[in-house]
């Protein structure tokens, strides 16, 4: 088969494949470090003319070029996974909204929807001699996107990295309607994680205290997360696993200093399983052709029923807010939003199922209100209003603080609150424990 001649037959220029959008379609955008960037500019130009274009995308990690027209929101809105900066600034303008989301359920999302997809546009690396592009650090969800997209657009980057993975990591020539070239730069990068705060580190160092030898981790986006995985790194702990929705610098370290073999995982085993990807530069170079890691999609990797299989599976991620009956708020501050649920429910569920599984919530015991100029507790009465439960009291296993770890799982309202405000900062104790008491959930007996 000459599928040379077939991409030939396929390759328009960027201005060509952006006339496929009409006003009122939906267009996708692959997400995070996989957003286009010569579609993005072509359709730039024609949206002035276009009306009631709905955008889907997520983690956006450089400003799209269509968002930097003239009142942007009299002609698009942008409708985001997760929330990045970028889409909590667009947000603030009426651009950008959340859509509610659990990430293991992304690809039937796209199976169900009600609402068609009429063009989806996908960075990707350059075909290879079967007609296979990869969808490089970003498979996720990306192959139900192909599927249910009327119109499929390749943007080729030839400085993508090829990640090795299922067969849902690739996309062949024979899917795809357009294909445009133009483009030839590295992905779009997080810089270094800054050296982790003194909270950072205590909080680490407790989580690492709760790991085992063999054990097998998932670690969630923010500084939090990584503080730990870099202690993890400088601890004995040996060979680990790694089944993780993103893939992220700390996973790096740990390989390049022998931790991770996944010789003990019960599926997948000796691979670093992922569903996408973002990071620094050295991440991307790490993951290029790396067989030792398997992307693949995120319906296998997040399922509960996948990670249950795995023993000792342990879900490090972090969060807003914490009250006191455990609810935990990962996605937004009262009606502010600003991430997104992610997999975080998901790993938390899996986690639970998992033989000598665990999930842990790290946070900081305070933060520093920049508007009112004063300190405030993360561990709360209740969630102000507006906050979205990510975790509901059900679900959350392990709080951690620089104060200590406390457990949710079977324990009643009154032992919760003991726990939570025993691991809050010391100059909130006291106003928690007379909120407590308001609340009917602080029993004579308990611990001051």
């Amino acid at each position: 088969m000459d599928y040379q001649k077939k991409y030939q037959e396929k390759l328009v220029s960027a201005e060509k494949a952006a006339e496929l959008v009409k006003s009122g379609d939906w267009v996708d955008f692959a997400w995070t470090a996989t957003t286009p960037k010569a579609f993005d500019k072509a359709l730039a130009k024609r949206m002035p003319e276009l009306t009631d274009i709905k955008f889907r995308g997520g983690i956006l990690m450089h400003e799209p070029e269509i968002f930097k027209i003239d009142k942007p929101e009299e002609h698009f809105c942008w409708n985001s996974w997760h929330f990045g900066g970028l889409e909590r600034k667009a947000a603030a303008k009426g651009l950008a909204y959340y859509a509610g989301f659990r990430y293991s359920e992304a690809p039937r999302y796209y199976y169900d929807s009600t609402d068609p997809l009429d063009v989806a546009v996908i960075m990707v690396s350059p075909m290879d001699a079967h007609g296979y592009f990869n969808f490089g650090p970003s498979c996720s969800h990306l192959r139900a996107v192909v599927e249910t997209a009327n119109k499929v657009v390749l943007e080729v980057n030839p400085s993508m990295p090829v990640c090795f993975g299922s067969a849902d990591a690739y996309v062949h020539i024979d899917e795809v309607d357009y294909v445009i070239e133009g483009i030839d730069e590295p992905l779009d990068a997080f810089p270094p994680a800054g050296e982790a705060t003194e909270v950072d580190k205590k909080v680490a160092e407790l989580v690492v205290k709760e790991l085992s030898d063999g054990c097998c981790l998932q670690l969630g986006i923010g500084g939090m997360p990584n503080a730990i995985g870099k202690m993890i790194a400088e601890s004995d702990l040996k060979d680990l696993g790694v089944h993780t929705e993103m893939y992220v610098d700390a996973f790096v370290e740990l390989s390049k200093r022998g931790k991770i073999t996944g010789k003990h995982k019960t599926i997948d085993r000796g691979l670093q399983t992922y569903a996408f990807a973002a990071g620094t530069p050295s991440l991307y170079e790490f993951l290029d052709h790396n067989p030792e890691c398997m992307t693949t999609n995120v319906g296998y990797v997040n399922d509960v029923r996948t990670i249950a299989q795995i023993d000792n599976f342990i879900s490090i991620n972090n969060a807003i807010d914490v009250d006191l009956f455990g609810q935990v708020s990962a996605e937004s501050s009262g009606y502010t939003h600003i991430s997104g649920a992610g997999g975080q429910l998901d790993f938390v569920l899996g986690a639970y199922l998992s033989k000598g599984g665990k999930s842990f919530m790290c946070i900081s015991s305070t933060f520093m209100d920049k508007k009112e100029g004063k300190l405030k507790s993360r561990i709360v009465p209740t969630l102000t209003p507006g906050s979205v439960v990510t975790d509901t009291r059900a679900n959350a296993m392990y709080i951690v603080t620089e104060h200590g770890i406390a457990s949710m799982k079977g324990k009643t309202t009154w032992q919760r609150t003991e726990a939570l405000i025993g691991v809050a900062h010391p100059d909130f104790r006291d106003e928690l424990i007379a909120e407590a008491e308001k609340m009917r959930i602080w029993r004579r007996s308990n611990k001051r």
